[in-house]
């Protein structure tokens, strides 16, 4: 069964607008931004986590598209900020092709102006929801820029704690990862339960006040989303940690207050 697209309504707060709002961007309303300040009072170094989430998108891209992968599928894709993934990757190859992936009808508004890649490559957006894996690979947009027989690599940077264990988290992104080929990668970031949880559980707590469930999960639980799949080295571990910017020293007490300020873990692995 495949979901509805959210309906554009400027009165509801929307977690792509209210991430807009944590970047600094101006496409958001004053819902999302009631609801992003709340979050914001829990959780003061929202914005800084949101950059360091994007920034983990861009080296976890880079890091797939320096191993030979060269079609990479972004769900939960917000709205546009530069850089996008599509830059990221094409300045590695501009061959690379990308799909992005979002609900909501603003994101989709952006897209189609903002989301032009190279000439090389191609860029397509396809207006779904993450829990809709068949709709999203059977889609002609999908087909017609991806290529099963060959890797593909699948961003879910802050959308799977969107997606509960009742509505088969687990199983929606074994789906996606079945359909792809060996050498595909898949990245992840998650809000953690066991990292700063009182935290984390108030910001919970303001989305589902806005009618937006978050599910936090553990190491454990967010390491599930890569049985089968070889995780790449350091493993799960803080978003700020995973291949950090060599051209960047970050020194340990920073970063170590980093773990505990976010509270997110993030991890890539690859099918063998």
């Amino acid at each position: 069964m495949s979901h509805e697209l959210v309906e554009f309504d400027t009165e509801k707060a929307h977690s792509a607008r209210m991430y807009d709002y944590y970047l600094g961007g101006k496409d958001n309303y004053p819902a999302d931004r009631e609801a992003a300040s709340k979050v914001m009072e829990a959780f003061p170094e929202t914005a800084q986590a949101a950059r360091a989430n994007r920034e983990f998108v861009h080296r976890a891209a880079r890091f797939a598209a320096r191993n030979g992968v060269r079609q990479f599928l972004d769900i939960g894709t917000g709205i546009p900020t530069e850089p996008n993934l599509h830059n990221a990757v094409q300045a590695v190859d501009p061959h690379c092709r990308v799909v992005y992936v979002d609900h909501d009808p603003l994101v989709l508004a952006h897209a189609r102006a903002l989301m032009i890649g190279s000439e090389e490559g191609r860029t397509e957006y396809i207006p779904s929801d993450v829990r809709d894996p068949d709709v999203i690979l059977g889609s002609e947009q999908f087909r017609a820029v991806i290529d099963l027989s060959r890797p593909v690599a699948l961003n879910l940077a802050a959308i799977m704690h969107f997606v509960t264990d009742e509505e088969g988290a687990y199983d929606i992104v074994r789906t996606y990862m079945d359909a792809f080929a060996p050498g595909s990668y898949l990245s992840i970031t998650h809000a953690s339960s066991d990292v700063n949880p009182v935290r984390l559980a108030k910001v919970a707590a303001v989305y589902a006040q806005a009618g937006m469930t978050v599910a936090l999960r553990n190491k454990a639980e967010v390491t599930r989303f890569f049985d089968g799949l070889e995780i790449v080295e350091p493993g799960v571990v803080p978003m700020h940690r995973w291949h950090p910017n060599p051209d960047f020293y970050i020194p340990e007490e920073r970063l170590a207050w980093a773990d505990e300020a976010f509270g997110i873990w993030a991890a890539v692995g690859v099918k063998r």
